[in-house]
């Protein structure tokens, strides 16, 4: 609610012509930014570290506004998880609120968590410790 920035990835772009596409067409400092007040940052699909299966759980967004256009967006833990790995202070608040708010169980954070591979351990303990620290938990 707070951020004027959203994160697009194109599931098969393996050269990551899309992602410059959308940044330059709709994103930072772009026309569609000021006229919307919010911009795309194109990624690739391994910008986020996120854990084992989040393919299987993508959640579809389609509306008669998207006109035909249908999103698949990170599942809520999924996306947690890819927050927390990143661990900047904004990813940190983002966190808490997502556990605050209750849009997050903390025992599936924790399941997710361990199925996240390849985490150095001061990573993995940060994240756990977001977890078990949070309001909520």
């Amino acid at each position: 609610m707070r951020s004027v920035e959203v994160d697009i990835a194109a599931l098969d772009d393996h050269e990551n012509a899309r992602a410059d596409l959308i940044d330059g067409s709709i994103g930072e400092a772009s026309m569609f930014h000021a006229t919307f007040g919010f911009y795309a940052h194109g990624v690739s699909e391994t910008t986020a570290v996120l854990p084992e299966g989040w393919k299987d759980r993508l959640v579809r967004y389609e509306s008669p506004s998207t006109n035909g256009i249908v999103a698949l967006c990170l599942e809520l833990h999924d996306l947690w998880i890819s927050k927390a790995v990143a661990g900047r202070p904004k990813d940190f608040e983002f966190c808490r609120a997502f556990i605050r708010q209750s849009l997050v169980n903390p025992e599936k954070l924790l399941e997710r968590l361990a199925v996240t591979h390849n985490l150095a351990r001061e990573v993995r303990e940060r994240a756990q410790s977001w977890i078990e620290t949070s309001p909520g938990s």
